[in-house]
């Protein structure tokens, strides 16, 4: 009895040392996104019709030739490379509290976009199909100068860690296409989600 106690204690004590460990090293390659700084360098966003340059600690959003174009500059404060893999945008106020949408109503990106752990990158966006269902809220926000929540679906460079970061873009007073950023919420996906009991 005495030897299954102590088998039993050496076990237990054995896989809270594997899962604590395994915490660590997922710690060790968790990122987490952030809007760029004001003093980061700019950022040159390129799509396969456009190019722009967006300053650290903005935002970009436009519209050209019917098509619009979107851009964060971002800055990794985690410890691990982050891969974004799409984004969401709803055209209007977002509340941090607000539910986050499903992974699965995401648009990816069209290419790979990565930032490296204390380095900065940028997400971007477009909108240019006529039937797309995003263009009137965009064409109301950029005509009304109303706010644009930007959730950005992002992962460790081994895919596990998703995390979406919600992003609030809102309208400066002098009606250009930067527009100031701030980063309003984080959810993890993968792994103990701290906001839930």
């Amino acid at each position: 009895m005495v030897l299954a106690i102590a088998t039993f204690s050496s076990v237990r004590s054995a896989n809270r040392s594997a899962r604590i460990a395994e915490q660590s090293l997922l710690v060790g390659l968790r990122p987490v996104l952030v809007p760029s700084r004001p003093e980061d360098p700019p950022e040159r966003v390129t799509f396969v019709d456009r190019g722009f340059t967006v300053s650290g600690g903005s935002a970009h959003v436009e519209e050209a030739d019917g098509r619009y174009y979107m851009a964060i500059p971002l800055r990794n404060v985690g410890s691990g490379l982050a891969v974004l893999h799409g984004w969401y945008i709803t055209p209007r106020r977002m509340l941090a509290g607000a539910e986050r949408p499903d992974p699965a109503d995401f648009r990816p990106q069209q290419r790979d976009l990565y930032v490296a752990a204390g380095d900065t990158g940028y997400w971007q966006g477009a909108v240019r199909d006529e039937d797309d269902p995003l263009r009137a809220g965009l064409q109301d926000a950029l005509a009304e100068r109303t706010p644009i929540a930007v959730d950005v679906l992002y992962a460790d460079h081994e895919g596990g860690q998703r995390t979406i970061s919600r992003f609030g873009i809102l309208p400066v007073e002098d009606g250009g296409v930067e527009w100031t950023c701030n980063v309003l919420r984080h959810w993890r996906l993968d792994g103990i989600n701290p906001r839930e009991p």
